[in-house]
């Protein structure tokens, strides 16, 4: 059995169910996925970079719940943006942590030669821009595509965001030769299969991505021993200075299988 947590990073548990629902569709049948969302009232999304700053500490909180406390394999810290990957992964001891970015784009540049990013909003940009390059792969971006959406419209009418979608996958195909497309917002899921089925390329889910990505890294990390190295950049963060970091528990959507 892997146990896998899906942190989202936001004081709200609006979407923890239903995200919850799409990844144990998804998940390989041995796999028990736990979603869970910052227990105070706070940002309901991270669009401004400001807002991450907010949830930075109670998500590094989470981190230390998860892996003192419940000994998961994995977890996911459930934003585009990749918001506190290193210091997770610093905090993580042998739990495996990914973001949605990074399995998104390891995956796209895996299946396609140039991909497309699809984003809500064009203040969205720069900072993923950002993590396309520092994740080495400028070389294979086609484009970014703006849907004009925010991030609490996205569900809100989903044929009109699929819609969306598709007329901007089928743009970036047409006119930047892309030959995939990312899917870049968490809250964009539910729409993939339909998506790639009509624009026949592969789309990468920004949910289901990630998880199959947590999926190989606990995978990897049980059966070769594979796991975060402590030799060099991820020195782990000594249990007297761990102490700045208040452990937090969050609001939790269980997985109901046994």
């Amino acid at each position: 059995m892997t146990r896998i947590l899906w942190i989202n990073p936001v004081g709200t548990s609006d979407y923890d169910a239903p995200i919850g629902e799409e990844l144990r569709r998804e998940a390989a049948p041995n796999t028990r996925v736990d979603v869970c969302s910052l227990p105070s009232v706070g940002p309901q999304h991270l669009e401004w970079n400001a807002l991450e700053a907010v949830v930075a500490g109670p998500t590094m909180g989470v981190i230390r719940w998860a892996v003192e406390q419940q000994r998961y394999d994995a977890a996911i810290i459930g934003c585009f943006y990749d918001p506190f990957l290193r210091g997770a992964r610093e905090l993580a001891g042998s739990m495996a942590v990914t973001a949605p970015a990074e399995a998104c784009l390891h995956t796209a540049a895996s299946v396609s030669d140039q991909f497309s990013i699809l984003v809500g909003r064009k203040k969205w940009i720069p900072e993923m821009h950002e993590n396309v390059v520092k994740y080495g792969y400028a070389d294979h971006l086609a484009s970014f595509r703006v849907l004009d959406m925010s991030v609490d419209e996205f569900q809100a009418d989903p044929a009109a965001t699929q819609k969306r979608i598709l007329a901007e996958s089928e743009q970036a195909v047409a006119a930047d030769r892309a030959d995939a497309i990312v899917l870049g917002c968490t809250i964009e899921f539910g729409f993939y299969r339909q998506v790639q089925a009509q624009v026949g390329v592969p789309v990468i889910d920004a949910v289901t991505a990630p998880l199959r990505y947590a999926e190989f890294l606990a995978a990897i990390g049980n059966d070769h021993g594979w796991k975060t190295s402590r030799a060099g950049g991820y020195d782990p963060v000594p249990p007297r200075e761990a102490e700045w970091i208040p452990l937090v528990v969050p609001v939790l959507d269980l997985d109901p299988r046994p």
